[in-house]
């Protein structure tokens, strides 16, 4: 096109577009400003710093623009977004969104890192100075509605260097899929950050990794806890399970009817805690893991959980070994 295609927002910070195969779009994602911006020199909204979006089949006429709600999540100051499908699920986007934190100036402010730079940054704007940032998660399966985990994803962490300032934190566009370091062990996530942004002769890229669909949990502690879905139906003839337990620890799974009755076959008592800290877990109970009889048919998951944690839950078929 000879012209911008996208021209509401402000451009000041990562804009993004890509192909949704899952639903037949393409997807933008951009900063924007709720109120406009009155002080120019200082950059200050009258609004809020929000996130907007737009769907486009042809990627020149952009349609249905609208800014990003959230559930149970506050009103806060978001740079950036880095929303894409997640490759271990493209049904699922995923982002992870910059919070922006404006402090004063207190004594706890003057013992983070590099003082002078921080004050001297501070003349120009006192946000320069005392502005911290940090990266968060959310996720969505309409690109609108998003889930926002309010606790930080990534924190600015230890006191150091280069660290808990204005730009500290801002997580690239996105997670890679990486063999890990360790011998036998499976494929984790790489995600980048930056660091040192307002310090030294220029900024600085860092490597953190995660393991598969590590993202969120359901954790319990040794004294217990359990979690029981809503109804769903399923594909396939295996419950796997992506978790981690303590030696100690352990989850079993029960699975119910629409109503909430356990499974023949498929209660606690038929089942035994699985441990262990696995990526993919087969599920079996006294008579194994094959599911199949109950697939297409509304069931609740039921998870009793002992020092573990949940990442995530898939049904599949078993793999064939050569």
């Amino acid at each position: 096109a000879d012209t911008p295609v996208i021209t509401d927002g402000a451009f000041d910070s990562q804009n993004l577009a890509f192909w949704d195969a899952n639903s037949g779009v393409y997807r933008a994602y951009w900063r924007y400003f709720t109120g406009g911006v009155t002080d120019e020199k200082n950059w200050k909204p009258t609004g809020d710093r929000a996130i907007r979006t737009a769907t486009s089949k042809d990627f020149i006429h952009w349609e249905n623009q609208q800014d990003l709600s959230y559930i149970d999540s506050p009103s806060e100051q978001l740079y950036t977004n880095q929303v894409k499908p997640y490759h271990r699920a493209p049904q699922v986007l995923i982002g992870f969104p910059t919070r922006y934190v404006e402090r004063d100036w207190s004594e706890s402010m003057r013992q983070l890192p590099e003082r002078e730079n921080r004050e001297w940054r501070a003349k120009a704007s006192q946000r320069y100075g005392t502005a911290i940032t940090e990266g968060l998660f959310m996720s969505s399966r309409d690109g609108l509605k998003f889930k926002r985990w309010n606790e930080a994803f990534l924190p600015p962490g230890i006191e150091r260097v280069g660290t808990w300032n204005y730009g500290h934190q801002y997580i690239a566009w996105h997670v890679v899929e990486t063999k890990s370091d360790l011998e036998d062990a499976p494929n984790e996530l790489s995600f980048y950050a930056t660091e040192s942004y307002w310090t030294g002769k220029s900024s600085a890229v860092r490597r953190y990794t995660l393991r598969l669909d590590g993202f969120v949990s359901i954790h319990a502690p040794m004294k217990g806890g359990e979690l029981i879905t809503k109804p769903l139906t399923f594909k396939g003839s295996q419950l796997m399970m992506n978790f981690a337990s303590s030696a100690a620890g352990g989850i079993q799974v029960e699975i119910q009817d629409e109503a909430g009755k356990p499974i023949s076959g498929f209660t606690l008592a038929d089942g035994e805690p699985q441990f262990g800290d696995s990526i993919e877990r087969a599920v079996t109970w006294k008579g194994g893991g094959d599911v199949s009889m109950l697939a297409g048919k509304p069931v609740r998951l039921r998870f009793v959980l002992n020092d573990a944690d949940l990442y995530s839950i898939n049904f599949t078929e078993p793999k064939t070994r050569p």
